[in-house]
């Protein structure tokens, strides 16, 4: 059986804990980048989760670090090549939608691109109008219905960073059409899908995007909100990818 590739956002460091892991290759044993954020342990775990083999890439890098984004998408090409057919992606995101309340998650239907920059170069023409799989987001619909787990689903706006966005940039997302935003996923995404992989995604929605509250925006927050919230994932996860 191929094993799933599983990415860890922000914070959601604790998903790795329910892995039974039999092997930890660190970013730099593979020649990778290591991540300079808090919260991005910089490591694959292979291993099994629930009855599903796995490879989780706990934490990431970025574009706002100073890499490219053939850097930032390494690690999704490094899981295809140890055998890995099927990419969930995990984020931390501020949401833009007033009825998705922090600390509830958010399963993507689509995205918007708005980094300035892809993984793929030349005639690489990749088809995205289904880049998150409808078959695969209805069995985890189907499975956060099952388990009274609240899952909210929507467009995801991916962002370069590292500055949070201003009230101004939040209202022109929420007209084009985004109800969460962060600084990742979209690239993974990209280079996922030429890669031939099936892709699901999921936003822990960590805080309110700025202007929608007086308060002001923190890490801290990320990473504690998606902490809290790893354990809802967990569950999540166990359920689809044992069937």
């Amino acid at each position: 059986m191929n094993r799933i590739a599983l990415v860890l956002g922000s914070g959601l460091g604790p998903l790795a804990d329910a892995v039974a892991v039999e092997e930890a290759v660190g970013f730099a044993d593979v020649e990778l980048p290591g991540s300079s954020v808090p919260g991005h342990a910089g490591r694959f775990l292979i291993g099994t989760l629930g009855s599903a083999p796995v490879i989780v890439m706990q934490g990431r890098v970025h574009l706002y670090e100073g890499h490219d984004a053939a850097a930032v998408t390494a690690g999704v090409r490094w899981m295809a090549a140890q055998g890995a057919d099927r990419l969930i992606l995990t984020n931390a995101a501020g949401t833009l939608n007033p009825a998705f309340e922090p600390g509830s998650w958010m399963v993507l239907s689509d995205h918007l691109n708005l980094t300035g920059t892809s993984p793929l170069h030349g005639p690489e023409f990749i088809d995205m109008s289904t880049a998150y799989d409808p078959e695969w987001r209805a069995v985890f619909r189907a499975a956060a219905s099952e388990t009274g787990t609240v899952l909210h689903e929507g467009v995801y706006a991916g962002l370069r960073g590292p500055q949070y966005e201003t009230p101004a940039e939040i209202r022109m997302l929420r007209t084009i059409g985004a109800d969460a935003v962060g600084m990742s996923t979209v690239l993974e995404t990209i280079q996922g899908r030429a890669l031939g992989m099936k892709v699901a995604a999921f936003s822990c929605l960590t805080n309110w995007a700025a202007g929608i509250t007086p308060a002001a925006l923190d890490h801290q927050e990320v990473l504690a909100t998606g902490k809290s919230a790893a354990d809802t994932m967990v569950r999540l996860l166990r359920r689809v990818i044992s069937l």
